[in-house]
């Protein structure tokens, strides 16, 4: 099946890179560094707000950086999707990519494939549960060079809300100004694509093998196995 649209926007862990790199490489990376983070460097503005955001999260105006680092520590354990954690892990990865410690994955087929898109004129966007500073460094520190020309706008769960919410993929709907069903969503995930498909996106779900949603039921979304599967027409105005 053909999708002719004007904009692709994807997901990142799952489905542009692999999941164990996340959990094997960046995680561990920012766990060691968050505690120094929040000690010698609580008064840059956004490590400052990441603070803030924190409090607020616990319900405890006055939590020092210890009780925050260790709540940090404890949702980067548990994968939860708090802003400010994926804010404070943003800072960290996106100085390890531009320092060479840090080399973020693709996945073979995905950046012939953005290429390709976005020569035939298709927009490509970014909607990662990890912040917007993190996507950016991930993008432009690629093995195969600096993506971000290839990109055209960015969001996270600060700047369009829970991936598992419609009115997020609305916001990121009119942000754009791309009519809903000229938007395609490529996700592992059947909550994001359900999400999207009910703000009126085309869906589309990756499935890679050893990916942790791999094996989910899909519930009657397109699904493909690689970028190249997915079959993308340009329909810009």
């Amino acid at each position: 099946m053909s999708h002719v649209v004007e904009a692709v926007v994807l997901d990142i862990e799952g489905t542009t890179s692999a999941t164990g790199f996340v959990v094997d490489v960046l995680r561990p990376y920012a766990r060691e560094r968050l505690g120094t983070l929040l000690a010698e460097r609580a008064d840059e503005p956004l490590v400052a707000r990441a603070l803030a955001g924190a409090r607020t999260e616990l319900g405890e105006p006055d939590a020092g950086p210890a009780r925050i680092e260790r709540a940090l520590v404890a949702w980067l354990d548990e994968d939860r999707k708090a802003t400010p954690l994926k804010t404070l892990q943003g800072v960290l990865w996106a100085e390890g990519f531009a320092r060479g410690e840090l080399v973020p994955h693709f996945y073979g087929d995905v950046v012939p494939a953005l290429r390709r898109w976005h020569a035939a004129g298709v927009r490509l966007y970014v909607y990662s549960s990890g912040s917007v500073d993190a996507q950016r460094a991930w993008f432009g520190h690629s093995a195969e060079g600096d993506l971000r020309t290839l990109v055209s706008g960015w969001y996270d769960t600060a700047n369009a809300g829970p991936k598992r919410e419609p009115g997020s993929y609305r916001t990121i709907a009119a942000d754009t100004g791309i009519p809903p069903d000229r938007l395609l969503f490529l996700s592992d995930h059947a909550d994001e694509l359900d999400a999207a498909a009910a703000a009126g996106w085309r869906a589309v779900g990756v499935r890679r093998p050893g990916e942790p949603h791999h094996g989910q039921d899909l519930r009657g979304h397109a699904e493909a196995g690689t970028f190249d599967g997915v079959d993308v027409v340009g329909g810009g105005a």
